[in-house]
């Protein structure tokens, strides 16, 4: 096993995708006090962090080959676990409380690609529920906040009053807030998004 605590992350992780024990359990070794520590800072309930640890790990594991060698395991843990933080707490239904820690503590990350990948999966969710909008009121509104036109502009263009557009657009508003209300951390992005006019 001392073998193994001389090889770098990256050699670790090759031989992982072979299935060797060995560097799993380094990796294990090396990790998952670190990740421990972060998912219990985020949901302050030592059996529960535990748990997403072991459940992370055991994912691992299983789906080695999913973890592309550009991105550094640290970097990988860390994604995967926050993303089970956040999954535990949306299926439980915690208070709101949990919900705006994960989101203070969010903004205190600085990693680019962490960013990149976040602002990513809350694009992704926010498209797929205005595709859910009524045809309309989707139409409305992608013109208000994808090609940012004025009430007058879209108006004009699809033939209808200023009014019946304001409506159209405080109406996609407000089904889209209540339906992403839960995911708190989607704060900043729905602030510029979802802007009122």
């Amino acid at each position: 096993m001392d073998k193994y605590k001389l090889l770098s992350d990256s050699e670790l992780v090759s031989l992982l995708k072979k299935r060797d024990r060995g560097a799993f359990a380094q990796i294990y070794d090396r990790y998952s006090m670190m990740i421990y520590y972060k998912i219990n800072q985020m949901l302050r309930e030592e059996d529960v962090s535990k748990d997403l640890v072991q459940d992370l790990f055991t994912a691992i594991w299983e789906k080695s080959d999913l973890i592309k060698d550009d991105v550094g395991i640290s970097s990988y843990l860390y994604v995967a676990s926050r993303n089970r933080v956040l999954r535990y707490i949306q299926r439980a239904k915690t208070k709101s409380d949990y919900l705006n820690e994960i989101g203070k503590y969010s903004l205190r990350v600085s990693d680019e690609t962490l960013e990149k990948i976040d602002e990513k999966d809350l694009m992704l969710l926010i498209t797929n529920e205005i595709a859910k909008l009524p045809t309309k009121m989707r139409e409305v509104f992608e013109l208000s906040r994808l090609e940012d036109l004025s009430h007058r502009e879209i108006a004009e263009r699809l033939n209808l009053s200023e009014s019946t557009v304001k409506k159209q657009v405080q109406n996609a508003l407000k089904i889209l807030k209540a339906r992403l209300s839960h995911y708190n951390s989607l704060g900043i992005i729905l602030l510029i998004f979802l802007r009122s006019n």
